[in-house]
């Protein structure tokens, strides 16, 4: 049998399945077990939260041999033929490719008959809100007469772009982004039924991700699996998302506690060898510094995660909180600029020395001379008292006004990314500007842009990953590129050679993590007082306890 992906295996079958969508799942069990049933429900959500996957189950619920109910047997022709995607009254039409008048015209006359099978004739609209204006016309007259045995279960990721009629004729039911936590609970609960090792920092890495998608979640599970051979380690996970570890993000926040400018592009340095997604350290920055606000203004806090808990709240008593308050503005500002930076590595150093430059209150208002070494600052109380003798200072040191008119205020022009020697877009760079993250990211950073034929770039991919390379990812990931470059572009995916395949950029934080880890090793071994160790009282170095410095 053919290997069936996670994301499919472990698709729910039953809404008691169902991860982080409780308040769905009430409304539509009271629904099914009073028989106070609508004819039309919309399901709106980012992708991957559980649209369609609950709508089938609804199908289930409502055609069940066994009876309506909501809780479907799973066991009967009907429950299987729906799992199987065969049942002829569920009819799943795709809106992004059946647009037209024509397509939903024959719908609403098939509308007309009698189910085959089931009690109900279930039409299940994915993407709905790609329908034309005359399509939709078309469809809103059967949704206000509709047939009595007819029901209309519609999905989008855009209502803002139904109309109002269609609207109005529908219970909306929105689903929810997903914690990292519930999809990283999911994924644990999924391993161990495939009985396959992890470490609890890899799913960690991984929930965080998935950016609220579990399928896409599963998509990277299943993607790390096969990287790992098998196992998933947080370094292998680290390198094929293009992330770092926690331990270096603590770094960045104990230099800028220090105010030590050297230290803190020596920190940059270490991480920028691992070819990271800057942006995505950008966010774990932030989300470092609203766990150390809360340690900070919220008595008694103490987070789910207490690996690292003894140094946030070291860092806690060494960084005022206004000084957090303003780390945390400057992050989330610095990854929303970085597709304007000349480069993200430029970027993301930039958002840091901004940090180390402002400072709040009266200190911004200083001469920079005067603060050209600035010592660590002891954290403030959260609440202080402010004579009102005098108006405060500003919140950043701004330069002296200048007599000239302010220019036009323009609509910023996509940033124009770095050319290599044959004029192609540098691929890193394009895959920054273009936010490519989360399973985007891994097809990218596993690629090597080749050439460009037109307006089409071919893209030398590992055979490993030609599976991603499929819709609905492909047209995503060409809508990303294109706007980062400003200009329509298609993708085409080729296999890679096997003298280019150590040139992707997945490759180059691979050589990068294994170049940092081997001039670990020679260092101890090097160290005189470790030789002394060994020679004089026969220790050793315990296998695989030597890591670069801030992994």
């Amino acid at each position: 049998m053919s290997y069936q992906v996670l994301a499919r295996k472990w698709r729910p079958r039953k809404f008691a399945e169902l991860v982080g969508q409780e308040h769905v799942v009430r409304a539509l069990t009271n629904a099914l077990d009073t028989g106070r049933m609508h004819h039309a429900y919309l399901f709106t959500g980012t992708r991957g939260v559980g649209k369609t996957t609950i709508a089938r189950i609804f199908a289930k619920s409502l055609n069940c041999e066994r009876g309506e109910s909501a809780d479907p047997c799973g066991e009967c022709a009907v429950c299987t033929a729906v799992d199987e995607g065969r049942f002829v009254d569920l009819l799943e039409i795709d809106a992004a490719s059946n647009t037209g008048v024509d397509d939903v015209r024959e719908v609403i006359e098939n509308a007309q008959y009698a189910p085959s099978r089931g009690r109900f004739k279930v039409y299940l609209v994915d993407e709905v809100h790609m329908l034309s204006k005359p399509a939709f016309n078309a469809l809103l007259k059967t949704l206000e007469e509709p047939p009595p045995h007819v029901k209309f279960l519609l999905a989008t990721t855009d209502p803002q772009k139904l109309p109002v009629t269609v609207l109005s004729r529908c219970l909306k039911f929105n689903l929810k982004r997903l914690l990292p936590e519930q999809i990283a609970g999911q994924m644990r609960h999924i391993l161990g039924a495939e009985n396959i090792a992890y470490e609890d920092a890899a799913i960690e890495e991984l929930a965080r991700g998935a950016d609220g998608s579990l399928r896409d979640g599963l998509s990277l599970l299943d993607q790390a699996i096969a990287y790992g051979g098998g196992s998933l380690h947080a370094d292998d996970v680290r390198t094929m998302l293009g992330s770092v570890a926690r331990g270096q993000v603590l770094g960045v926040l104990d230099a800028l506690a220090d105010g030590d400018g050297a230290r803190l592009l020596a920190e940059c340095a270490q991480i920028a060898s691992y070819s990271p997604d800057f942006g995505g350290v950008l966010d774990d920055l932030a989300g470092v510094l609203h766990r150390l606000q809360l340690i900070q203004l919220i008595p008694g806090y103490r987070g789910d995660d207490e690996s690292d808990g003894e140094a946030l709240h070291a860092l806690a008593a060494r960084i005022a909180p206004e000084d957090v308050q303003l780390y945390y503005q400057i992050a989330i500002g610095g990854r929303r600029d970085l597709a304007l930076a000349p480069d993200a590595r430029t970027g993301f150093e930039m958002a840091l020395l901004r940090m180390l430059a402002f400072r709040p209150g009266d200190e911004a208002a200083q001469p920079m001379a005067e603060r050209a070494a600035p010592a660590p600052r002891p954290a403030a109380a959260p609440v202080r008292s402010v004579a009102p003798a005098a108006p405060p200072a500003p919140a950043y040191r701004a330069a002296p006004p200048v007599a000239t008119p302010a220019p036009a205020v323009r609509e910023p022009a996509p940033a124009a990314p770095l050319r290599d020697a044959n004029g192609l877009p540098h691929w890193e760079s394009l895959i920054e500007q273009a936010g490519l993250r989360g399973p985007f990211g891994v097809l990218a950073q596993n690629a090597v842009l080749r050439e460009r034929d037109g307006n089409t770039l071919v893209l030398a991919l590992q055979p490993a990953h030609m599976g991603m390379a499929v819709e609905p990812m492909l047209s995503q990931m060409e809508e990303r590129i294109s706007s980062a470059l400003g200009e329509r572009i298609k993708l085409r995916f080729v296999d890679i050679d096997k003298s280019a395949a150590s040139a992707t950029p997945a490759a180059r934080a691979t050589q990068a993590r294994d170049a940092a880890q081997a001039a670990a090793e020679q260092s101890i071994a090097d160290d005189p007082f470790v030789q002394s160790m060994k020679r004089d009282f026969g220790a050793r170095v315990v296998p695989q306890s030597v890591k670069p410095f801030g992994s």
